[in-house]
């Protein structure tokens, strides 16, 4: 792979010699942050920390009160070879104690408690992203005419998928497959499982590479939700189990274990609390309308993609469940710790899922998802953040994050409302606004 890089391929992503550090930290809607500092002052960024002002960062301090402390978590040292950086992430600290607000450590803490309770978190996320080109103002042009697994003549992408899974291994993912999705210019590269941490890590990683990559054959990587009405969004089914004493708590002798379909049952009984969390954004629910596969209804199944949650058809250690509506713009260590908890919450109180079935729910009338117990999923931001205010479980999982981030989405979405107003458009609209793409196209 260095030798790939080295040779100039890949549009000027060259190695040079290393002699920056970037600090990577995350912001309240998971949008990487930080700062670079001379390689010789890596030492000083693991013991003592790099203090720096907060009060710029969505979702931090005020202005008042506002320094803070990022300190680097050297398992996370990587090499960046196509900007000759080196780059880490880190937790931050308010003087001499974890910042609250802080994501990564929100996770941590969250991970904390379920090893407490004996366990340890695996997951593997899906992410799906768009490639335009910006021809002025919001005018995008789709690069190609491909369809989900299309091929050849019809995928003008595969190359740029192919450097991007060239690029992941040197920041620690390992990428196994590779294909275009459904919508137009829509495309997929799943990576391996891993320990929640360096999953949500991995994810920041795999955005940073997608666009980096995009931008160097002159295009636009988004992982927006919903960039474009009427065509497929961009989801990230994250598959999850959890494992006990080293085995996957999950396998059972026909099917999913106790444990697991506790956990599942969690899930389900906070999903609608949960969805401010996996869905964070107003253009998250244009995502989440019927008639694609995004599921809107609160139900589960084995090997079922009309459902909230899905359990593959995969035994022995492969065990696991598949949750589908969360998108790739979730800030994924909030969004983990919040699931999880849910989880958790479920094995703790034994609760039994409902709303099992192994029909497409989304051909069923009203009264037969009534008889099963089927619920629907929130249809806006404004809704998911009043469920996410009832829901004492997923709120404890955020943390000291929980205020900061109820006052920034509140704000998101009055921020919206007032837009719809002065356009004269009408609240439920589904159509994808500019007030969105100016706010979420770089997510």
């Amino acid at each position: 792979m260095n030798d790939l890089i080295t040779s100039g391929v890949g549009h000027g992503l060259e190695s040079k010699r290393v002699r920056f550090i970037q600090l990577i930290f995350v912001d309240i809607n998971g949008v990487p942050k930080g700062m670079e500092v001379p390689i010789g002052r890596y030492d000083e960024a693991i013991e003592d920390g790099i203090a720096f002002d907060g009060s710029s960062i969505p979702g931090f301090e005020g202005i008042e009160d506002s320094d803070l402390i990022f300190k680097a978590d050297p398992s996370t040292y990587a090499e960046v070879p196509w900007e000759g950086v080196s780059r880490v992430y880190g937790y931050i600290y308010k003087g001499d104690k974890p910042y609250p607000a802080d994501p990564r450590g929100v996770l941590r803490d969250a991970l904390g408690e379920l090893e407490k309770a004996g366990f340890k978190a695996y997951i593997g996320p899906e992410p799906e992203f768009y490639l335009f080109r910006k021809n002025g103002s919001w005018e995008l042009q789709i690069p190609d005419s491909g369809g989900y697994f299309d091929l050849v003549t019809l995928d003008k992408a595969r190359g740029i998928r192919r450097e991007i899974a060239l690029h992941m291994p040197a920041l620690g993912l390992v990428p196994e497959v590779l294909h275009h999705e459904v919508g137009k210019a829509q495309h997929e590269i799943d990576f391996r499982y891993d320990e929640a941490l360096k999953t949500a890590d991995n994810i920041i990683s795999f955005k940073h590479i997608v666009k980096a990559t995009a931008e160097a054959h002159g295009l636009y990587a988004t992982f927006m939700p919903k960039p474009l009405y009427g065509f497929p969004g961009n989801g990230m089914h994250l598959h999850i189990s959890l494992w006990e004493d080293g085995k996957n708590a999950f396998i059972g002798d026909d099917g999913l274990s106790e444990t697991a379909l506790h956990f599942l049952g969690g899930v389900l009984a906070h999903a609608k609390a949960l969805t401010a969390v996996t869905n964070p954004t107003v253009n998250s629910y244009k995502r989440l309308v019927p008639g694609y596969e995004a599921p809107v209804y609160t139900s589960w199944g084995y090997r079922n993609r009309s459902t909230l949650i899905r359990v593959p058809a995969f035994w022995g250690n492969g065990a696991r469940i598949e949750y589908r509506c969360p998108d790739p713009s979730a800030n994924p260590y909030l969004a983990f710790a919040a699931i999880l908890m849910a989880g958790l919450d479920g094995i703790k109180r034994k609760i039994e899922p409902e709303a099992y079935v192994e029909e497409n729910v989304y051909e069923m009338d009203d009264s037969r998802r009534e008889s099963l117990g089927i619920d629907t999923l929130p249809e806006s931001l404004g809704e998911a953040l009043e469920w996410l205010k009832e829901d004492k479980v997923v709120r404890e999982a955020l943390g000291g994050a929980y205020r900061n981030f109820m006052a920034y989405k509140e704000r998101e979405w009055d921020g919206y409302l007032e837009y719809l107003g002065a356009k004269g458009l009408p609240e439920g609209t589904k159509k994808v606004t500019e007030w969105e793409l100016e706010r979420y196209f770089h997510v």
